[in-house]
């Protein structure tokens, strides 16, 4: 069967080399005579898995041993109430800045247990990543989303001279270019954009602020259990963290971020490029808040849109219809999407143009 070109935002295409060791795990791990999804979390070839993925995520990613690597089953929703849950009182205030769907989402759950001050918004259009406007006067922390991949709209860099340590959704845009870890306290992904498979988040945690979390949670809501007892309170998802940990090896045979950053931007600039010059489509993202992983765009009509989304199906070219809150177009280019499915796409659409 020829693969199809996979546009999806999540889950998203993962590298085909990736796909092809695992296919081998399924069958035999290492050499084990067992499967990846047969193995005990407790046995010694998870534990080897298990240690392997995290120092390929320390190696990657430049992760000193002042920050935990913990794996958490459940996907970054989770963490929107999660993280208020653990830093949050009823007296405490978080920071939160406001640039889409998922931010609101954390706005949301943050509100159930302390104060929520909007430190920027780039309301109601979402089509920047906007300024700072105003730290509260003692934040508790302060929280972004790096990439919103509904809208298409990245940050640059985090959010300027925080008074407290950033908490960081990076779902849709973690190990696509270097690793920002100066000011955060945490940052956690859903793995299923460009890490892994769904049902399973990666927590990059400062040892110092999880310290700072609230008393007395149940064990699984408390980011101080996975840390002190390695992400094996209770059986974890073998599955995610082994192939995490090939996503891993192959993002190092790639080259590492520095590398997937200049060809992440490369790939994202083709697109965008020809959306400015083109007469009928045109990006949703203003130029300086860009997401190099979710190109979002419209045509002049919905009909244009439709013409387009069933000339892909016909070209082998799946999940561009954007999100059900907004409509249009999404060309979600994580990783592992090839250059060449960029410059195919260009070309159909340049077509559909007429």
């Amino acid at each position: 069967m020829t693969r199809k070109l996979n546009f999806s935002s999540g889950p998203a295409a993962l590298p085909e080399p990736v796909l092809r060791r695992t296919q081998a795990a399924l069958w035999d791990l290492d050499g084990t005579g067992i499967g990846i999804l047969e193995h005990s979390h407790r046995g010694k070839a998870f534990r080897a898995v298990m240690d392997r993925t995290t120092a390929l995520i320390r190696e990657v990613g430049g992760i000193g041993d002042d920050f935990a690597i913990l794996f958490i089953t459940a996907g970054a929703t989770h963490h929107f109430s999660m993280v208020p849950q653990n830093f949050l009182g009823e007296t405490d205030t978080v920071d939160i800045c406001h640039t889409g769907v998922w931010s609101a989402k954390a706005i949301a759950e943050a509100r159930r247990f302390g104060n929520v001050h909007i430190a920027c918004s780039s309301a109601p259009t979402f089509d920047t990543t906007p300024a700072i406007e105003a730290y509260s006067a003692s934040p508790r922390y302060v929280h972004y989303t790096s990439n919103e991949t509904i809208y298409g709209t990245q940050w640059p860099t985090p959010p300027a001279s925080p008074p407290a340590p950033l908490v960081c959704d990076a779902s849709s845009d973690i190990f696509s270019r270097p690793l920002p870890l100066a000011d955060h306290g945490l940052i956690y992904a859903g793995a299923q954009k460009n890490l892994g498979p769904s049902g399973i988040s990666l927590v990059i945690a400062r040892k110092s602020f999880v310290a700072t979390r609230r008393p007395g949670l149940p064990p699984l809501a408390d980011y101080m259990t996975y840390v002190t007892e390695g992400s094996l309170h209770n059986t974890p998802n073998t599955f995610g963290i082994y192939m995490i940990g090939e996503v891993m090896a192959w993002i190092r045979e790639q080259g590492g971020l520095a590398v997937l950053g200049e060809r992440n931007a490369r790939k994202a600039a083709l697109l965008y490029d020809f959306l400015d010059h083109s007469k009928r489509w045109r990006a949703h993202a203003k130029p300086g808040s860009r997401s190099n992983m979710n190109i979002t765009f419209r045509g002049d009509s919905p009909a244009l849109e439709a013409a387009l989304i069933a000339r892909a199906e016909e070209r082998g070219m799946s999940g561009l219809p954007g999100h059900r809150d907004v409509g249009g177009l999404r060309a979600s280019i994580y990783n592992a999407f090839p250059e060449d499915g960029v410059h195919q796409l260009i070309q159909l659409l340049d077509e559909v143009e007429g």
